[in-house]
């Protein structure tokens, strides 16, 4: 691992950690996959994109009140790049967070994504102490939406045409969790 890395969370599989320069490679292969894209507002990814998201996360930090931060989901035995999720603490509301994932296909269907998740969980309501975390679906993307019910978040309403992507009006499914819930959940043992 390089020295400049960070690491904010640590599970038994995997450690969310600062994006470093090793991942440029990595990231731009999930990134361009037309079947990670699918419900991603991305399309026609590019290698130099790549390289600019990863020099500019590196240098962020989270929590920032109106910025969005890039963790690295990376495997804990190899430090192999296998996705990434998303924390934007809100400009108005600083004590409300909205996350997001993106997971290389070769990796999903084995846990890493819920995984990721609830460590990105457990590392906002225990380490930042945030009161509540938010998470947009599009209402088409079937294994996003068990996700967040899988580790707990309660949908609390379908937005009509909430955003454009790809030239297109999409649906999208808000979901939430108080750090209440969180804390019932954990001592709960789910």
């Amino acid at each position: 691992m390089e020295r400049s890395e960070h690491i904010y969370v640590r599970s038994n599989r995997l450690i969310l950690r600062q994006f470093s320069q090793q991942d440029v490679d990595s990231f731009y292969l999930y990134r361009s996959s037309p079947e990670v894209a699918t419900f991603q507002s991305w399309e026609n990814y590019q290698y130099h994109d790549a390289e600019l998201f990863v020099r500019k996360q590196s240098k962020c930090v989270p929590d920032q009140p109106g910025t969005w931060f890039q963790f690295a989901i990376a495997l804990v035995e190899t430090n192999q790049l296998i996705g990434d999720c998303a924390l934007h603490t809100l400009l108005g509301e600083p004590r409300i967070v909205e996350i997001g994932f993106t997971l290389a296909e070769e990796h999903q269907g084995n846990g890493y994504a819920s995984e990721a998740v609830r460590a990105l969980l457990s590392y906002v309501f225990t380490g930042l102490r945030k009161h509540k975390v938010i998470a947009f679906a599009d209402v088409r993307n079937e294994k996003s939406i068990r996700l967040l019910e899988r580790v707990g978040m309660r949908r609390e309403g379908q937005l009509l045409e909430n955003y454009m992507s790809k030239g297109q009006w999409v649906d999208e499914y808000q979901y939430s969790l108080l750090q209440s819930e969180w804390e019932h959940s954990v001592k709960r043992g789910l």
